[in-house]
């Protein structure tokens, strides 16, 4: 059962579902921030004059586009390409490339609308947007993943740029990808532009602690909500889903916090090791040998593999989902409150129904949402795009040290602000208020935008 909207709000949704049919994703996020935006109408009415929800829920750019490119065997493949360019108000459009066969318009235009939020946490100059596509790099050679980006870059770099917008890496895209897309806009443009796409190579103005800013910002803010309860990590049974990027960097800081994390999954199952996750085995096979979890037992006999196993159903203190969107249902979240967990951070975007984040707001438990505890990618990418604008390199410590900065301060301000509008420990009113008032100020003193 969803909750009831106030009735500033109510008519502004039903309006995002008749001009938006079938895009349910995106339905679900405008939904869970309109939930929130009331009281805030009522001490700004400014906003609801000028109709900036109205305006934030419409894009101010959608761009599709026909993706073709060739497999070693000479096959000819049609895919479709997506840009949203969401919302300027604080920046340059800024929010990742995602290629995986799920992605449609509906799929962009959540991440986008959610990237507009997390932007404005950060506190970083940058707007909102996503990209991506339904191809699918798994099983895809490098030469076929390669052909793709250059396909797909051929259309895409007419549309950004460093004072534009700022592509990045989401799921299906990493450095590899990155690395193809770059070369191809450097080839068509003749621009040496560094800042047009952050997740870049080490070696080409990329920044230090990028790969592993989701993971480790995401952990600094359930760190921040335990040290608010009077807790930490140390001593704490974890679970973190998925086993890709952000969920690998998630288990290397709860580690080094003192926490120990027994369970991690991928689309194909669930390794339970109670002895704690083997990082470097994790990394080898799925950063060396691009293998699946399901591998782990061959070389951790001890531990437990549950081919399409459901990860929440495993007892544990904090619960980071950090595979996909909704993986976390009213029943799932049940029965982690049931099984003692104390905290949940969101390392990926949405990953909870509003089903399940009732339950934990409910239960009283320290919930951060995705729009605030994953910030920390966004942040860092903004901060790959100040190295870049003054040709500088900064060092691992000291681009942590301002991750971590970043993510107290986005910790902080949710609240605060969630303290300020009677919702005392609510992150994710915190989250949703915060994060729109900073832009909504911004697009009443830009005019009609």
């Amino acid at each position: 059962m969803t909750a009831q909207l106030d009735e500033k709000v109510e008519g502004i949704y039903q309006e995002v579902l008749q001009r938006n049919s079938g895009e349910t994703e995106f339905h679900q996020a405008v939904r869970e921030v309109l939930e929130s935006l009331g009281p805030v109408l009522v001490k700004h009415p400014e906003f609801r004059e000028r109709k900036i929800i109205e305006r934030i829920c419409e894009p101010e750019r959608q761009i599709i586009f026909r993706v073709p490119w060739q497999d070693d065997r000479g096959q000819v493949h049609i895919n479709r390409g997506f840009r949203v360019e969401f919302n300027s108000a604080l920046g340059p459009y800024k929010g990742g490339l995602r290629f995986h066969p799920s992605v449609y318009l509906g799929i962009i235009k959540f991440l986008g609308f959610e990237q507009i939020f997390k932007n404005s946490l950060t506190g970083m100059p940058i707007g909102g947007g996503k990209g991506g596509s339904d191809f699918d790099p798994k099983g895809k050679s490098d030469d076929e993943i390669m052909r793709f980006c250059q396909s797909f870059m051929t259309e895409l770099y007419r549309h950004i740029g460093e004072h534009t917008d700022v592509p990045a890496g989401d799921i299906g895209v990493g450095g590899r990808e990155i690395g193809y897309m770059f070369g191809q806009y450097k080839r068509i443009t003749n621009r040496w532009e560094a800042g047009v796409l952050t997740g870049k190579g080490l070696d080409y103005g990329g920044s230090l602690v990028r790969t592993e800013a989701t993971g480790y910002g995401a952990t600094f803010f359930v760190d921040e909500m335990l040290k608010v309860r009077g807790q930490s990590f140390e001593g704490k049974t974890c679970l973190v889903s998925g086993s890709g990027n952000v969920a690998i960097y998630t288990i290397e800081k709860i580690h080094e916090l003192g926490g120990t994390v027994v369970a991690c999954s991928d689309s194909n199952g669930v390794i339970h090791d109670e002895k704690g996750i083997d990082l470097e085995l994790v990394k080898q096979l799925k950063e060396v040998e691009r293998r699946r979890i399901g591998d782990y037992v061959e070389y951790r006999t001890h531990a437990h593999y549950r081919a399409g196993g459901n990860i929440w159903a495993i007892p544990c203190h904090v619960a980071m989902p950090s595979a996909t969107q909704n993986e976390i249902n009213g029943k799932d979240a049940a029965a982690l409150v049931k099984h003692g967990c104390i905290a949940v951070g969101e390392g990926a975007n949405m990953p909870t129904t509003p089903e399940g984040v009732r339950v934990f707001l409910e239960a009283g438990i320290a919930y951060g949402p995705g729009k605030a505890a994953n910030a920390g990618g966004v942040a860092t990418s903004a901060l790959e795009m100040q190295q870049n604008a003054c040709r500088d390199a900064w060092s691992f410590e000291f681009t942590e040290k301002r991750l971590a900065e970043i993510m107290k301060g986005i910790h902080d301000l949710c609240y605060v602000t969630a303290e300020e509008y009677g919702t005392p420990g609510n992150y994710v009113n915190g989250a949703n208020i915060a994060g729109f008032i900073k832009v909504a100020k911004a697009m009443v003193s830009q005019g009609l935008i």
